[in-house]
Formats: structure tokens, sequence, C-alpha cells
């Protein structure tokens, strides 16, 4: 069994698939209602499934942070009649690969599975979803996991500024803080809060399905209808908006450690915006096209500041954000931001030329294809779209989109969105001539 399973991932992850303008998106609705988005292909017998409920983190309780992490850390962690481990020797036996996680949007279950096991599989993730045990001894296990990593966090640069930078944009709002919680605020957490937070997290009313591979319409029906129906019909209210007001300037977070890393940015835009696609270009171009990337070539090729520097594009579901990322020696972070700032100034009032716009639409719709490389990338493809609010035909249009977008598209977009008054920097480290006069306060 677990050979054959090995095999069908093979030949699906390995294999090439139609290209995506061949992909036929069906919209299925069960005989209970449920919504699903699902890609046939009965080449080999396996299914990848995919089930995302809206709200993820940002759902916990006020004096509950980290509850809905620790909870989803529990789903498999023993369910219906199945402790923790009838509960991992059951999908070791049918070979499937069932995974929880979370983020400040999302809870998200991801499945694979043959077909002739697919009865045993939508059961494990049913117990799962439905019937999660919570047991006292698991709940501390688990606790002690999380509690592990967050005292790990806790001397990680990275996590550490990407705290304080939460912080500093999304203020009291959920997005700033952890998910993960603190280690006061999980080692407070009862049984009840874990419950409580599946019953806000887990529920019909926020749930996005979709399938790709071997099975058909009408089997997915009967799936969502046996997965969905007996969750509670709704769940917590989804938090409030929350607008990004920044003034450019730089707050560092002294930390003993030789190389500072600092993450920058502002309000950025909304994913259903009409100028997303030429933001999008304008990113690529300018900190998310890898080596070509104008902040590479600034801040790495031409002045070897760092050996990675970024941007993108953040539209989370209550706010939008433009950010990016840099490490560099303390006594060089300061020369670093310096140029991200010239160069988040100069696209703003210039902003690209043709030939890098050429560059970016050849990458971008000739990687695009690329992504489609098996059942179980289509199925989060098909939920990523659906949470996005996305209509089935993207797939078929996107790459048209991109290559719409103009250059003086570009330059108008890269005028409004990046704003050199308003880009702030958080810095973990000790960085050497780094002060107000260096950020143009």
């Amino acid at each position: 069994m677990i050979r054959r399973f090995i095999m069908a991932c093979g030949l699906v992850l390995g294999g090439t698939l139609a290209a995506h303008a061949e992909i036929e998106i069906q919209q299925v609705q069960s005989p209970g209602g449920f919504d699903a988005w699902l890609v046939e292909d009965h080449q080999i017998p396996f299914v990848a499934l995919e089930l995302r409920f809206k709200g993820g983190g940002s759902l916990d309780l006020d004096g509950k942070r980290g509850a809905t992490n620790l909870m989803t850390g529990l789903l498999e962690e023993g369910a219906g009649e199945l402790d923790a481990q009838g509960f991992a020797a059951a999908k070791e036996a049918i070979a499937a690969d069932i995974g929880y996680r979370l983020t400040d949007d999302t809870l998200g279950i991801s499945a694979r599975f043959l077909t002739e096991t697919q009865e045993e599989a939508v059961a494990l993730i049913r117990a799962s979803i439905v019937e999660p045990s919570f047991d006292e001894e698991s709940v501390e296990r688990v606790r002690q996991q999380v509690l592990s990593g967050l005292r790990s966090d806790a001397t990680d640069p990275d996590e550490i500024v990407s705290r304080a930078f939460d912080k500093a944009v999304y203020g009291d709002h959920p997005y700033g803080s952890s998910y993960q919680g603190t280690i006061e605020s999980v080692g407070a957490l009862s049984r009840d809060d874990v419950v409580q937070a599946w019953k806000n997290a887990i529920a019909q009313d926020r749930v996005v399905v979709s399938a790709a591979g071997d099975i058909t319409a009408d089997e997915l029906g009967k799936v969502m209808d046996r997965l969905l129906s007996d969750l509670p019909e709704t769940g917590a209210p989804q938090p409030d908006r929350v607008e990004v007001q920044t003034t450019a300037g730089v707050t560092v977070v002294p930390f003993a450690t030789p190389q500072s890393v600092a993450i920058f940015g502002h309000h950025g835009m909304k994913r259903n915006d009409p100028d997303f696609f030429a933001a999008y270009v304008l990113n690529t171009i300018f900190g998310e096209g890898g080596f070509e990337s104008r902040l590479m070539n600034e801040v790495r090729e031409k002045r070897g500041l760092t050996y990675g520097v970024y941007s993108a594009l953040v539209p989370k579901d209550h706010a939008e954000l433009v950010i990016g990322r840099v490490a560099s020696a303390n006594d060089r972070i300061a020369e670093a931001i310096s140029v991200i700032r010239e160069e988040w100034a100069k696209v703003a009032s210039e902003g690209v030329t043709q030939e890098e716009l050429d560059q970016a639409k050849t990458y971008l719709t000739g990687a695009y294809p690329l992504r489609f490389d098996g059942n179980a990338p289509i199925a989060k493809i098909l939920a990523g779209m659906q949470m996005d609010d996305l209509d089935p035909d993207y797939i078929k249009t996107r790459n048209t989109n991109i290559e719409a977008v103009t250059l003086e598209d570009i330059r108008r977009v890269a005028a409004e969105l990046m704003k050199p008054d308003e880009l702030v920097f958080v810095v973990v480290g000790q960085p050497e001539g780094l002060d107000a006069a260096t950020m143009g306060q």
C-alpha cells in the first residue's frame, strides 16, 4: 500500500500534467449545499483535497492569544475513538498524508490519499475536525511543544524583528501579535479555551473546499457533506479591518548579534484592486524578481551589503502592506537601508524601464504554468483562488492580464503605491551609524 502511494505521488509530482490553460475547473455543489472547485484527473488513483477555514489565528479571544494555534496542533492528536498514536497509525496504514496549518487568516487542512482508501481518509479528516478529543494529556504535550518553539523564537533575530514590525504597524489588532501567542498566554490556556477556539474557527460559514485528481463531482459532493454537515453553522465574527498608517523612520530593537535584520514597509494594495496586476509586476521588478530585481542589484550586486533583500505585496484579509526584508553586518546595515530608501523613492518618481517591464512579463508568464505540476499544487491553487474571491477563469486570463500591463500603468501605480515618506524600518541587532538623521526624520 505505502509503495503504491509513493509511486502515485512520484507520478503526480514528477509527471507533466496538462498546461494550465487546459485545466478545467468544475464548480461543484453538494446535496447539502456546500460548494467546491474541482479539477478531475483520472490518470492515476490519487486525490488531493484542500479545506480552508477563514479566520485563522486572528480569531483568538482577548487574553487567549495562541489558543487557535494550540487547537490546530491538537486536531490530529486524537479524534473520535482514536488517541494520538491510533490516529497516526490509522494514517500510516492507508498511506494518507493529512496536514494542518494555521496563518493569521486561515486554518488549512491538506490531504492526499489513494482513491481506494478515500473512505478511510475522509473518515479520519472528519473525526479530526468534528470529533477532536482535546484530552488533557495531549493538550499539555502540544502546549510544551509550542512553548519550546516560543523560547527558541525569543533568541531568533528573524522572529524578533517580525514581531516588532507587526506590533509597530498593526498595533493592538490581532495582526499586531503572533498567532502562536506568548509564553505567558500559552501557559495560561485551558482545555476549555482550546474547545472554544475550535468552535470559533471551524464552522460551515467560512469553509473553502477544493480537490484535484481521481474524484468525480458527485463523489466530491458526498465527501463534502460527510466532512462538513455536522460542523457548527457559524463561527466567531471576523476581526475588524486595521488601517495601516506609518511615518518614515526607524525603530531599533537591541540584540547581541553580528548581523542586523530589518523589515521595512508601509500600507499596500488590496488583492481586488483594479491596479493589482500592475503593482504585482512592479514589485517583481523592484524586489521580488530574485537576482534580477533592483534591490538585489543595488544592495547586493553593486555594493555587497547583503546576501539577500526582497520586497513583497502582502494583502491580508483585514489589512494590506508592501514590505521587504534585508540583513547586513552591523556596520553596513545603515548603508543598506539608505540604498533601499533611495531606490524606493526612485521607483516612485521614475517608474521602471521598458526593458525591465519586458523581462518581468517574460518571467511571470513563463513561470506560471510550472506551478501546476501535480494534483496537490493544483488543489492548493484552487483553494487560494477562492480565498481571494477570484473567478475560475483566472488561470486562463492571468497571463493575459500580466501582458496587458503598460509602462504607463507601472509609473502611475508606482507613484501611488510606493511612499518614501511612509517607509518605516524595524531593525534588530546592534546597528552602527543608524539614527534619526540617517532615516530622514
